[in-house]
């Protein structure tokens, strides 16, 4: 019957409807012009049209989702409000909270502030608007006129509290630019070949032939010939046992590097190829290096390391275990995380990639996994009865966890998906729903349903059906599949 099955599924013909029933829906629906899912108490869950392009659909916490793939896909809470829109993403895309929103443009044109009628902000980095075109332009405005600025680059112009630091000022740059971090004001004129540094630390710099920083009490940093050679101290914490040694930093590459610190030396001969590290607290280990990175061997209190690439590598550092074949032909991990034991497996980085999860306080539960073979298909199964495949998956692997790409892109190459449920339902899909076969036994615990099975093409326009206690298929047409009364089915 398996032949069968799969004959009729493949081998119907066009038409312009599909069905579907879920584990908790009921569909009635024209292919081509709109698919109307609804739950038991007949509220309507999502409904879709011209295949994956046209949706919408209810979200957990009573909102709606929906759009015109990959065009235009948006997101509105159970108010009505919208929460979040892309247009072909990433090219644009939008977010908002009940205080503040912010779009961009391919991530170089964006805009952020707090929209009307917002409650006042718990502090000045939250007021305002800021604008920016990457990277020339880059505006705030705030209430506050300490954190407002403009700036156009290379022209003129601040900016306050980004990239790191507290403030970056320029003039006709690279001929004058300002830094300020922690206290320190460091000016580059040019930039980065003359610089002078005060305020919290003072220092002088001739790049690349030599410089230095201090800051009082807290660090000193030379270079000479930079990178080749520097010499960097670092004071004890102020809470450091009396006697305890700074950390120092020293080289003159290639010839070596030095660095330590309590408890710390590593060592780098003819850098990087040769050196060894060896460390005494807060644990104890050591590591041999020859031609780095390709052979190194490592022994410690919480890691391991044999690595004799790029034939095989095997690590073990505070429990996350990985082991690499013929690199990047094979990698396995295995590690621990909230109380999950996780393996994952990969192929050549991404064309086989197989992750799963198995609860480490009750390891006789079925496991959860998540397997690509990109970009034929994807495979979830939540080890709990619900099983999901597609194919073709050609995102998944690349942007795991990414809502936005699932929404907008995924279903448009989704030419055959299988659902399975708690209590056995499955459902196949081919072309979009264009093609569907269904099982579903039972419905609920307190109305149970026997077993029937149909392949449907058009969602009744033609099809095979097999109704309960018949062993033979029979062919059908013009049945389309009607809504079950809400007082039929168990409230969920």
């Amino acid at each position: 019957m398996k032949t069968l099955r799969l004959t009729a599924l493949l081998g119907v013909a066009a038409a312009a409807v599909a069905t579907r029933v879920g584990a908790d829906e009921h569909e009635r629906h024209t292919w081509a012009l709109g698919v109307e899912r609804t739950d038991d108490a007949g509220q309507v869950t999502s409904w879709s049209a011209a295949g994956p392009l046209l949706f919408s659909k209810r979200t957990p916490e009573g909102g709606t989702i929906g759009g015109f793939r990959p065009f235009w896909v948006q997101t509105k809470n159970a108010g009505g409000d919208l929460r979040a829109a892309q247009f072909l993403y990433p090219v644009f895309s939008y977010r908002a909270d009940g205080e503040t929103y912010a779009w961009s443009l391919l991530e170089l044109v964006k805009r952020a502030g707090r929209r009307a009628g917002a409650p006042a902000p718990r502090s000045p980095l939250e007021d305002g608007e800021a604008f920016d075109i990457w990277p020339f332009w880059f505006s705030r405005h705030s209430a506050d006129p300490r954190e407002s600025y403009h700036a156009l680059f290379p022209v003129a112009g601040t900016i306050k509290s980004r990239l790191g630091y507290d403030r970056l000022s320029w003039a006709l740059w690279p001929f004058y630019f300002e830094s300020e971090k922690h206290g320190a004001v460091t000016t580059q004129t040019p930039w980065p070949i003359v610089r002078t540094i005060h305020g919290a630390a003072h220092g002088f710099a001739l790049w690349p032939l030599f410089g230095w920083e201090e800051r009082p009490g807290v660090s000193r940093e030379e270079f000479y010939l930079w990178p080749l050679g520097y010499n960097n101290t670092i004071a004890p914490a102020a809470d450091a046992p009396a006697g305890t040694p700074p950390e120092r930093d020293v080289a003159a590459l290639p010839l070596f590097a030095r660095s330590t610190k309590p408890g710390f030396v590593n060592q780098d001969f003819l850098w990087p190829f040769f050196g060894y590290t060896d460390r005494t607290a807060p644990s104890t280990y050591h590591e041999t290096r020859y031609l780095w990175p390709f052979l190194v061997q490592g022994r410690g209190d919480d890691r391991f390391v044999n690595r004799w690439g790029p034939f095989y590598t095997h690590s073990t550092v505070k429990g996350h275990d990985k082991t690499w074949v013929a690199w990047p032909l094979f990698r396995h991990e295995t590690w621990s995380d909230e109380g999950l034991a996780q393996t994952k497996t990969q192929f050549l980085y991404f064309l086989y990639w197989s992750l799963q999860e198995r609860s480490r306080a009750n390891p006789s539960l079925a496991p959860a996994s998540i397997t690509h073979v990109w970009p034929l298909f994807s495979t979830w199964d939540n080890g709990a009865g619900r099983r999901q495949v597609q194919v073709l998956s050609p995102f998944e692997v690349f942007f795991p966890g990414n809502e936005k790409v699932r929404e907008a892109w995924s279903p448009l190459f989704a030419l055959f998906r299988y659902d399975e449920r708690d209590g056995g339902r499955e459902h196949f899909s081919l072309l979009w729903d264009l093609i569907t076969w269904e099982r579903h036994p039972s419905v609920g615990a307190a109305v149970v349903r026997p077993q029937t099975e149909r392949v449907a093409l058009a969602g009744g326009l033609v099809g095979l059906k097999r109704n309960p206690g018949q062993r033979a298929w029979r062919l059908f047409w013009l049945d389309f599949p009607r809504k079950h009364a809400s007082s039929a089915s168990p409230s969920q």
